[in-house]
């Protein structure tokens, strides 16, 4: 009886261990992980929005308070050119099959079209005040832009091989911030950040319809799920990611994420949602179906990022890094994990 206890006890114990090595050994992962840190030695300033060159494998940011646009090669992991002369950059957004960088600026209200191989100013155009986002509709072959300032506002429309200016799509009541183009059906949908709003304009008929916000204010960046016919709001007032049914403009969930945040992108393979903000933290938020999402993590960044890129092709997100007392500039590479 004696030997079977000491056994049985023996067993129990190495059970235990064993149980706790697994345990410590495989803990929790983060849904990103942080995997590359490329230098941005020559920027200073708020850094705003990308856009991607797939056949080059260039992310390509506006440095807005440094008045330049930053040509990162991410192969290379290094900052290889930066475009002199602009004026507040905001939006960018590279178009390949026209080889043509698109970028418009705050300051001067103008779009800046540039070639894509050796980024030599093409044209300049007239958009309005406080020309910001960038948006490509490849059907159509339109660059859309959005302006306007807290009395008024718009979004441009912009044949994109020839670069002359159409008929604008919209005229709003104030800026538009963040806006997504709809594939399925000819519409917008636009930020009003100033109003507590989101805005379905019908890009045929130009009427633009109203939805007030009702669980947050200035809501600033915006991503679209057109599968599950769902818009993804981030407000900072208070910080929310506000889940919007696209056919009703019904509010069907509203999940605390990061403050100050100016872009938000939505993981379509995985579906996740990633929000970067200036509290100093990047938001994951997994959406169990169309009105049900859950938190994931709430990963240490730095203050101030509150930019980046998602590029579902290479399964990568980059992370917009402003220069502080003590590091610089620099350009964060994230990789999810499942």
């Amino acid at each position: 009886m004696k030997n079977f206890v000491t056994v049985w006890l023996t067993v129990l114990v190495l059970s235990f261990v064993a149980f706790s090595q697994d345990s410590s050994s495989a803990p929790d992962r983060a849904p990103l992980l942080l995997v590359q840190q490329i230098p941005l030695p020559n920027v200073g300033g708020r850094i705003d929005h990308f856009t991607f060159d797939g056949k080059r494998k260039r992310v390509i940011g506006a440095a807005l308070g440094n008045n330049t646009v930053e040509v990162v090669d991410t192969f290379a992991g290094r900052d290889i050119h930066s475009i002199a002369g602009a004026a507040d950059p905001q939006g960018v957004v590279f178009v390949g099959e026209f080889n043509k960088l698109f970028v418009a600026n705050g300051t001067d209200g103008k779009l800046r079209i540039y070639d894509g191989d050796s980024f030599k100013l093409l044209n300049s155009v007239d958009i309005g005040e406080d020309a910001d986002n960038v948006r490509y509709d490849p059907a159509e072959k339109r660059i859309y832009v959005a302006f306007g300032g807290d009395e008024g506002g718009g979004i441009a429309a912009l044949d994109a091989a020839t670069g002359k200016r159409l008929e604008d799509v919209a005229k709003l009541d104030a800026h538009p911030e963040s806006f997504q183009i709809a594939t399925s059906k000819p519409v917008i949908y636009a930020n009003i950040a100033t109003k507590a709003k989101v805005v379905l304009i019908d890009r045929d008929t130009h009427k633009v319809t109203d939805w007030p916000l009702k669980s947050g204010k200035s809501n600033y960046p915006m991503a679209l799920d057109e599968a599950d016919h769902r818009i993804f709001v981030v407000t900072r007032r208070p910080a929310k990611l506000v889940v919007i049914d696209t056919e009703t403009g019904a509010t069907v969930a509203s999940i605390p994420c990061v403050n100050d945040a100016d872009d938000v992108y939505y993981d379509t393979e995985r579906k996740r949602i990633y929000v970067p903000g200036g509290e100093g933290f990047l938001s994951v938020i997994q959406q169990t179906d169309a009105d049900h999402y859950q938190a994931l993590a709430k990963i240490p960044t730095t203050i101030g990022a509150r930019t980046g890129l998602w590029y579902e092709k290479r399964d990568r997100f980059y992370l917009a890094v402003p220069a502080s007392s003590k590091e610089g500039a620099a350009l964060w590479v994230y990789a999810p994990e499942d």
